[in-house]
């Protein structure tokens, strides 16, 4: 069974199709969050994953975008682009992004945005609040976003916190066996890379081979910034996708 894990997406549907096509035949799509926010499609990337049939979790832009006062801790881009799109998605989609939980366990992975201490908020960046969050999972491995940044952080089963802890940046096509290990495993962004190369990212959970694989795909970015310019998003969220930070 090969499954496609996304994260943060925030609504650029060019990105997904790219990074989709990339992946190719699959059989399961799973999402951690943040499908909306940022970027210029929010409906149509919605209806994209429902009819994919996709599973996940909420992001803290999903939750924002149904409402929710955590709007208030955004910045103000982050703000102005979650404004738009609440004035801008149809009621399905809504109704899609509210029905969301905030985690999720599917085939023995745990599913969360930001982490299993903070579903929504926590970001993952060192090794010690990763050996933090591993020492909670209920599952040998799971999948975080939040960061838009690739990484893996593993652990030896009993090794005493952060000391015994074994971190991967991987780069495109990089592969990982999952051993006896525990560990929380990044896709990457779809939508909104930050660590420097502008491609999509996403992975590829080989189940049967028990081997987790990155992607990175490109695709028309200037497109997606004239989209942004017409829509009047945020200058600083459509620079930035050329720069992939």
């Amino acid at each position: 069974m090969r499954v496609a894990v996304l994260s943060d997406i925030h609504a650029n549907l060019r990105a997904l199709e790219a990074i989709l096509a990339q992946a190719g035949a699959v059989d399961a799509l799973w999402h951690l969050g943040d499908v909306v926010g940022y970027g210029p499609d929010p409906d149509a990337v919605v209806a994209r994953l429902d009819a994919l049939g996709a599973v996940g979790v909420r992001g803290n832009h999903d939750l924002a975008a149904t409402g929710d006062e955590v709007i208030r801790d955004f910045n103000a881009d982050a703000r102005a682009a979650m404004e738009w799109t609440r004035r801008t998605i149809a009621p399905a989609t809504l109704a899609w992004l509210a029905a969301l939980p905030e985690r999720r366990t599917v085939d023995g992975f745990s599913l969360v945005h930001g982490s299993p201490r903070d579903p929504t908020w926590e970001y993952i960046l060192t090794e010690e609040v990763a050996a933090a969050n591993i020492a909670l999972l209920s599952t040998q491995l799971g999948f975080f976003g939040h960061t838009h940044l690739p990484i893996a952080y593993l652990q030896a089963a009993g090794s005493p916190g952060a000391s015994g802890m074994a971190t991967l940046e991987p780069g495109p096509g990089s592969s990982l066996v999952l051993d006896d290990r525990w560990g929380l495993l990044n896709p990457g962004s779809v939508g909104q890379p930050r660590d420097g190369d502008p491609r999509a990212s996403a992975v590829i959970l080989d189940l049967a081979a028990r081997t987790v694989t990155w992607l990175r795909a490109e695709y028309d970015i200037a497109a997606t910034q004239r989209a942004m310019q017409a829509a009047r998003l945020p200058a600083r969220g459509i620079s930035r996708l050329s720069a992939g930070f």
